[in-house]
């Protein structure tokens, strides 16, 4: 009996060691206040990418930013604010026509919820079949929902053609999804859609309208770190003097 138990205790603590380098398919993590950074996963050059969106908690429900980039995830965050929260989304919005931002558009429209493009979004969404919004933004917006504001704001060209971000001015929380780049990054990504020429004049300009962020998150990589901006705005530097080699 003793054997029995010593190799089955054996066989949990490997299980656990090993299992820790297995991503949760959702992971939720907690901003400031009524702010939180949701956590999907999806593969990319054969590795596990992490893509991080945020929901804020209001008191006319929840505003959801970006969709998950797992698809088998759209429900379960939805469940997951829920027992959380004791609230349900009424609304989201996608930053740019990309599938980790757009994929769940159709769904939480199905379920009833106001979701939202740009119009420049939505006609690269239609030109290449990605999931569309219900809803149009024609030009920067402040919404307000709850006791929350928050606007919307195109700065140009970069990460794609119609990557916008979104700016919380009393909290000075930046959402800038994947048109800034975590700290250590070695470089921008994927530059597939992009505009390397562009993209640090577009950065620039994030940066002169809001000169001092307390968070800025980002759809890839540590959101956590505050130089991922000056970073991005670097490395953009370097490739717009490369392009114009």
């Amino acid at each position: 009996m003793r054997k029995i138990i010593l190799a089955l205790t054996c066989f949990l603590l490997f299980s656990n060691i090993f299992g820790q380098d297995i991503h949760e398919k959702l992971k939720i993590t907690h901003v400031t206040g009524d702010f939180y950074v949701y956590t999907t996963y999806n593969t990319y050059q054969d590795s596990q990418v992490p893509a991080n969106g945020m929901y804020i908690v209001t008191n006319n429900g929840v505003v959801m930013l970006d969709t998950p980039w797992d698809t088998t995830q759209f429900q379960p965050l939805l469940d997951s604010i829920k027992i959380k929260h004791h609230k349900v989304v009424v609304m989201c919005i996608a930053t740019h026509w990309h599938s980790d931002k757009t994929a769940g558009l159709a769904y939480y429209k199905n379920k009833g919820i106001n979701t939202y493009t740009t119009s420049f979004t939505d006609e690269l969404c239609k030109l290449n079949n990605k999931n569309r919004a219900e809803y149009l933004i024609y030009h920067d917006t402040t919404f307000h929902v709850g006791k929350y504001s928050f606007e919307t704001y195109y700065p140009g060209q970069g990460h794609s053609a119609d990557n916008i971000v979104i700016w919380f001015n009393h909290q000075k929380i930046l959402y800038a999804g994947c048109l800034v780049k975590a700290a250590d990054a070695e470089d921008l990504g994927y530059l597939g859609d992009g505009n390397t020429t562009a993209y640090a004049s577009t950065l620039r300009k994030i940066k002169i309208k809001y000169a001092h962020p307390k968070y800025i998150i980002i759809s890839h990589g540590d959101w956590k770190n505050i130089n991922s901006l000056n970073h991005s705005i670097i490395l953009a530097k370097k490739l717009q003097k490369k392009s114009q080699q």
